[in-house]
């Protein structure tokens, strides 16, 4: 990590970083709490097999501050967050592990809400609500929104047309080739959607069972995993996992845009300068990905789902933005986000006499 904690911690503007470990649960977990000038932090709960303890910090930093922005530029009244648990090679007794997860986020008091992330499950996160009220992204049974792929993915298609309209001079994506990375959630019902908007889609996953789900069910080209980076196609929307967009990746791929779902897509966020010196129009991933955002920011105001869709289709509106405003002051896209944010959050803070 370079730098000692706390000074990572005081550079990156972070507030709280939080350790809770259960040898009876075999629960290792952090919560990383960025910003909380908007409101509460809110994030997502990722499980999975960490190579180190150093590399779970870092994620949970990466992503809590990615949410501050993707917050605060989508208008959302909330603080940034992310909790990771650290898979055990051991077996989990699932409703110990979440039962003692949900009493992590409740010493917390509210300043944070979890919600599913890559690992984990409508299904887990309703565990924790044994233990504390504070959680979103719950079944439809107890007032949720349920699957908040669809929303997702319809955010991160209507951002995707406003770089198509920008990129070739057409919002139509009829006859636009669109290679996806990823068919969970949110990569399956957007493949779904730009089916039925008469694009042709290439897509993979490393579970080849999905592959052969979605190729089948939606008609999609499935491609090898390790050549999806090769296809001829206008568009490129990762909806895995981050760090795709390397220098190895910008010299091999032949895309115009690249527009998906997946947090922290840039390997280094000076990459952003590489995509806009080729003429690449990068869509900032923590703004068109913030259906999943929006999705759950409706059942705290009482949810519906029309409602979720409206807000999310909203996104093609905020990507122009910031598409011409990177046009305009000749700033990478990545940035010109950023600074839309920081001038959201710095007018928040002179309200609240923070600054």
């Amino acid at each position: 990590m370079g730098a000692g904690i706390f000074e990572k911690i005081k550079v990156e503007g972070h507030e709280q970083l939080v350790f809770w470990l259960d040898k009876l649960a075999n629960l290792r977990a952090i919560i990383a709490i960025h910003d909380t000038t908007l409101g509460p932090a809110i994030g997502g709960v990722r499980l999975l097999r960490y190579d180190s303890e150093e590399d779970a910090i870092c994620d949970a930093l990466l992503l809590s501050k990615a949410m501050t922005y993707k917050a605060s530029a989508v208008g959302v009244n909330f603080g940034g967050g992310q909790a990771v648990i650290m898979k055990p090679d051991v077996p989990i007794e699932s409703d110990a592990l979440w039962w003692s997860f949900g009493r992590f986020v409740n010493s917390l008091g509210g300043r944070f809400i979890a919600s599913e992330d890559v690992g984990t499950s409508v299904e887990d996160i309703e565990k924790a609500l044994r233990e504390t009220k504070f959680v979103v992204g719950l079944s439809h049974a107890l007032g949720g929104g349920g699957d908040p792929g669809p929303v997702s993915a319809h955010g991160v298609y209507s951002g995707l047309k406003a770089c198509v309209q920008k990129a070739l001079g057409d919002t139509s994506l009829s006859g636009i080739k669109v290679a996806i990375q990823g068919l969970g959630h949110v990569g399956y019902a957007l493949a779904r959607e730009l089916k039925v908007a008469g694009c042709r889609v290439y897509a993979c996953d490393i579970d080849s069972r999905k592959s052969q789900v979605a190729g089948e069910n939606l008609g999609l080209e499935i491609v090898d995993p390790q050549k999806i980076f090769d296809v001829d196609a206008e568009v490129f929307s990762p909806c895995a996992l981050g760090g795709v967009i390397n220098e190895d990746f910008i010299e091999r791929m032949n895309f115009k845009i690249i527009a998906g779902s997946a947090n922290n897509q840039l390997a280094d966020d000076r990459l952003g300068k590489v995509l806009q010196d080729r003429g690449i129009i990068y869509a900032p991933d923590f703004i068109i990905g913030a259906g999943g955002l929006i999705n759950v920011y409706n059942e705290i105001e009482g949810y519906d789902q029309a409602r979720a869709l409206s807000q999310a289709g909203k996104i093609y509106d905020k990507i122009k933005q910031i598409l011409e405003f990177s046009e305009q002051t000749g700033v990478p896209t990545l940035e010109a986000a950023m600074i839309i944010a920081r001038q959201r959050l710095d007018r928040v803070r002179k309200v609240r006499g923070l600054i």
